[in-house]
């Protein structure tokens, strides 16, 4: 009888780099329409993700890092992350965060916009969110992140 396996190998990358490689116990990651819980001997999928942060856990240790679109693909054993756009919790500048979704609220299309230009600012804003709310939980952030905090959710602007 096959066992189960005890870990998880999680690769996480992007067309600029290599974002994460290491055996891990656990992980959550956002899909398109909703957020996917992946433990040891998964069933195999491939889902497209959404936006949001990927977090994971090794020992007793849960580490977070943002993912922007893109595929993943599940084994029993592993998890491949093929996202557009990702970086890991730590390295997040959150005064620079935090000026990008002021700025895309700012931006909040006037009366007569289309609904392209609505989308466009709700994309803008639930990036911004996500990548204050992965500083948040790691601790990396400072008085600026808790303008974001974890349970909160982009806003979404709709038009009139």
């Amino acid at each position: 009888m096959a066992t189960l396996p005890e870990k998880i190998e999680l690769q996480v990358v992007t067309p600029e780099r290599h974002i994460l490689s290491e055996d891990v116990d656990s992980l959550e990651m956002p899909g398109k329409d909703g957020y996917l819980g992946i433990l040891p001997g998964h069933a195999p999928l491939i889902t497209e993700l959404g936006v949001g942060i990927l977090t994971y856990r090794k020992g007793s240790e849960t580490r977070y890092l943002t993912v922007m679109y893109g595929f993943a693909e599940v084994l029993p054993d592993r998890v491949i992350v093929l996202a557009e756009i990702s970086e890991r919790a730590e390295e997040i500048d959150v005064a620079r965060a935090a000026a990008a979704l002021e700025r895309a609220k700012s931006d909040t299309p006037k009366a007569g916009s289309t609904e392209a230009d609505w989308d466009v600012v709700n994309a803008a804003i639930e990036r911004a969110t996500a990548r204050l709310q992965a500083a948040t939980r790691a601790g990396s952030g400072s008085g600026a992140a808790g303008a974001a905090s974890a349970s909160t959710r982009a806003p979404q602007y709709t038009a009139a």
